[in-house]
């Protein structure tokens, strides 16, 4: 499975880098989140539960970041195990700024086995997406200076309204693999 997708996040590079490799925002925005562990500085532990087509379980999963280029790029590399399947793949992610917005982009490579490979790819896909959604609006969230978060808010809406079939893939693909993106970055 392939996923690629970008996010807009009003905030500098350097704080957008640093967020993403914070364990303790990562947390709070990979969706059912249980425990982020750092086990170093460039490897996690994560276990999330999370409810994909009728099977809901909960993922342990390692995660390593590699190829680091501060605060520009890097690779993510997981894997991640449940009762119903396992995931394993890698994400590529970048950070672009432009005016003091940092546009942060994804490609993600991930392999899925097990029963829950038997749910069918579309439904795969459409849960990354809801789930990247859910995981950028959430750390858009809470790296925005809290001076912009009500125009944000707004323009989200508004665009929301022109696009309702616009969904961001996910950087948490990975965290069924065991994160992102996420984190990062997704």
């Amino acid at each position: 499975m392939k996923l690629t997708g970008s996010y807009q996040i009003p905030a500098n590079k350097q704080t957008v880098w640093e967020a993403l490799n914070n364990s303790e925002i990562l947390q709070q925005c990979i969706p059912g989140c249980d425990e982020f562990i750092k086990n170093s500085e460039t490897s996690f532990t994560a276990t999330a539960t999370n409810k994909i087509g009728p099977f809901n379980a909960s993922f342990t999963g390692e995660v390593e970041l590699k190829d680091l280029n501060p605060p520009n790029n890097y690779k993510i590399v997981g894997q991640g195990n449940s009762p119903v399947g396992f995931a394993s793949g890698e994400a590529y992610v970048e950070l672009v700024e432009n005016n003091g917005i940092t546009t942060l982009s994804y490609t993600v490579d991930a392999n899925v086995g097990g029963k829950i490979a038997q749910v069918g790819s579309r439904l795969i896909d459409m849960t990354a997406k809801k789930m990247a959604d859910i995981f950028f609006g959430k750390f858009s969230e809470l790296v925005t200076p809290e001076d912009k978060r009500d125009e944000i808010i707004s323009n989200l809406a508004v665009e929301k309204k022109g696009s309702a079939t616009k969904y961001l893939y996910w950087l948490i693909a990975i965290s069924v693999i065991a994160v992102l993106l996420i984190y990062l970055n997704q």
